[in-house]
């Protein structure tokens, strides 16, 4: 596929696929005539990499560990610094800090949810019998 599809079916920009490219991030094919082509694979790389910017990850950091992400896992440790494995812990644990969080919303927001449309259908019953 081409990078306009590849940019429509995830959602990213043009030019920040070809900043992943530039990072290392997505590997396209090139045709005789230069132009990329993309692999129907890359599609959910893009959105990998898009959720773990999201999260927080530096894309030094994510070039890192997108090869554990891939099946099957080939995890190479070369690059695996102090300092990337403490950063890695960090945006772990704050990550599970968002999870919690967002756990706690989604929650909050379906027992709203729960309570409008069941005093909703206590007003459409309550309606229901005045009318008869």
């Amino acid at each position: 596929m081409r990078i306009g599809e590849l940019s429509e079916r995830t959602g990213t920009p043009r030019r920040l696929l070809r900043y992943y490219e530039e990072q290392g991030l997505i590997i396209p094919d090139r045709c005789a005539n230069g132009y990329r082509t993309y692999d129907e694979r890359l599609v959910d790389r893009v959105m990998q990499i898009r959720g773990l910017l999201d999260a927080g990850l530096p894309t030094r950091i994510i070039k890192q560990i997108l090869p554990c992400l891939d099946k099957p896992r080939a995890i190479h440790f070369s690059d695996a610094t102090p300092e990337m494995i403490a950063t890695l812990e960090n945006e772990r644990d704050r990550m599970t800090e968002r999870i919690k969080c967002l756990t706690r919303n989604r929650d909050a927001i379906t027992e709203y949810l729960d309570a409008v449309r069941s005093n909703n259908r206590s007003d459409a019953a309550s309606e229901a019998s005045t009318t008869s």
